[in-house]
């Protein structure tokens, strides 16, 4: 929000609202275009492998924010029965500042709730810090961690 706004988006009454559930096969083409739009997608990531291993299962699904019918906004929500993690969280750069973030973030957390996750975590790039300060003020806390992988 710009220091010039008088009101924060997410509090006026006229925005938009998203309508969110689940992808739809149509959806692909359009839900990895909005991550590519977004810079989430990495070359050793296959989005679609992404989509087809969390799509529908007990333990993750991957949902979508639409207005007029129109994907602009996603979530992949996940767990492991202890903690639920929010990964692939995207708004149409043509659609921000609406408070459609939040409602896409909601909405994630709502589907880890609904499975009993009382913990969400998140992370965020190195490269793009930028979305800290939206994770900050929708909740969200940095906590000192070390995340080590190792692909198999």
């Amino acid at each position: 929000m710009d220091s010039t706004d008088a009101t924060d988006p997410d509090d006026r009454p006229d925005r938009p609202r998203l309508t969110v559930g689940p992808v739809h096969d149509a959806e692909l083409p359009a839900l990895v275009a909005l991550w590519q739009a977004c810079n989430l997608v990495m070359p050793y990531n296959d989005p679609l492998d992404d989509i087809a291993f969390a799509r529908g299962r007990s333990h993750s699904e991957v949902l979508v924010g639409r207005l007029d019918g129109r994907p602009v906004a996603s979530v992949m929500a996940g767990h492991d029965g202890h903690r639920g993690w929010l990964y692939y969280v995207a708004v149409d750069p043509t659609c921000r500042q609406q408070g459609l973030g939040t409602d896409i973030v909601t909405a994630g957390e709502d589907w880890l709730r609904r499975h009993g996750v009382r913990k969400v975590l998140l992370m965020i790039r190195e490269t793009n810090t930028a979305v800290k300060a939206f994770y900050e003020k929708v909740g969200y806390n940095a906590v000192p961690r070390v995340v080590m992988e190792r692909w198999l």
